[in-house]
């Protein structure tokens, strides 16, 4: 059965260039640092992001891990957004394996923090306080409906970052989605950074990975803290294979799946018992909520969507009735239309009256 997957983009699956790159892809022991398809996925990326060096890493979280431990020791502190990935959706591993405080902000709908904010979360230099290293920035921010950060921010955060001597690093897990939707480069927006982590596996549909670039000196130090997290691979050329043909076709598409989204996105608008901002749909992401009064609930929304119309979509906050909807390669244009026909079925007061329409 063939489902609408919206639930991530997590969700895409390997192209057939993908599939066939990792059948032929030459392989060798990357813990000796003699896989080639390992290696030239490595200088691939670091030159889209104009940095000397790159590292593969097994995931997201990964990456973000061994780049916050690089950067931080223990008792350190790092500024991040309170709804970032790293600090809610991460296991809490800086701080469990690392040792590392967080020192949270609030993200603001466009995915910043205040400038003035992170200014004052520096700390001093009282012996009684952890000493400041780090900032963090989440570039698409996934807790800000997918927004894009402007290499203008980027550079201003920078900035203060230069003159406390700390380090930026950026989540940058959706960053070739920003890179879309600003109509610039990922090497522009990454300019001012220290470390960027990158996900293959997201929009740009390879079916594992992420890739951390930075200084030579700094993937030096990263690749022994993947090697202590476990994350050494041996013959993994088959998996950076997908990776590189991710970064040599799927960028340059992304732009089809805003689309994707905006047009869903004012489609679902138009509905009853739906609360949605147009304006924060500027990627692939669109969050809308449930209206208490709705003749369904999230999860009879959810199940129906599923059952009757092979359509996945699950609800992101339960406590805020809150759905998160993310389009990408394997949603096809002509899919949008059947989403938002099933929407409009399950929402209808005549469908949902029933009990068993309902919870």
């Amino acid at each position: 059965m063939q489902f609408i997957d919206l639930r991530s983009d997590t969700v895409t699956q390997p192209t057939p260039e993908m599939r066939e790159a990792m059948a032929n892809a030459p392989v060798g022991d990357d813990v000796y640092g003699e896989d080639p398809t390992i290696n030239q996925l490595q200088a691939k990326a670091a030159a889209l992001f104009g940095k000397e060096a790159g590292l593969f890493v097994a995931s997201g979280t990964m990456g973000n891990l061994c780049s916050v431990l690089t950067h931080c020791g223990r008792g350190d502190e790092m500024i991040i957004g309170k709804q970032s990935h790293i600090f809610r959706y991460e296991v809490g591993s800086a701080a469990a394996y690392g040792g590392v405080h967080p020192n949270t902000l609030e993200v603001r709908r466009d995915g910043t923090m205040d400038l003035n904010a992170i200014r004052d979360a520096i700390r001093s230099n009282d012996e009684h306080e952890p000493s400041t290293r780090l900032i963090c920035l989440e570039n698409t921010h996934g807790g800000a409906s997918g927004a894009p950060l402007s290499a203008e921010y980027v550079a201003q955060v920078a900035e203060i970052a230069r003159q406390h001597h700390l380090k930026l690093h950026i989540d940058g897990a959706r960053i070739f989605n920003a890179a879309a939707a600003l109509n610039t480069s990922v090497s522009e927006l990454c300019r001012h950074a220290d470390s960027v982590t990158f996900c293959l596996s997201k929009g740009l549909s390879a079916p594992v990975g992420s890739v951390i670039v930075g200084t030579r000196d700094f993937i030096r130090r990263a690749h022994k803290v993947r090697k202590s997290l476990g994350g050494g691979m041996r013959q993994a050329g088959i998996l950076a294979a997908a990776g590189l043909v991710a970064l040599h076709t799927m960028p340059q598409r992304l732009h089809e799946d805003h689309l994707k989204a905006r047009v869903l996105a004012e489609g679902l608008a138009q509905m009853p018992y739906l609360k949605l901002d147009l304006e924060s749909v500027r990627t692939n992401m669109i969050f809308f909520t449930l209206a208490e009064d709705a003749p369904v609930s999230l999860a009879a929304l959810s199940r129906r969507l599923k059952h009757e119309f092979n359509i996945m979509a699950t609800p992101y906050n339960d406590a805020q009735r809150e759905f998160r909807l993310v389009t990408h390669t394997w949603i096809k244009q002509e899919d949008v239309e059947t989403i938002l026909e099933a929407f409009r079925v399950v929402l209808s007061s005549e469908r949902a009256a029933s009990p068993a329409a309902s919870d």
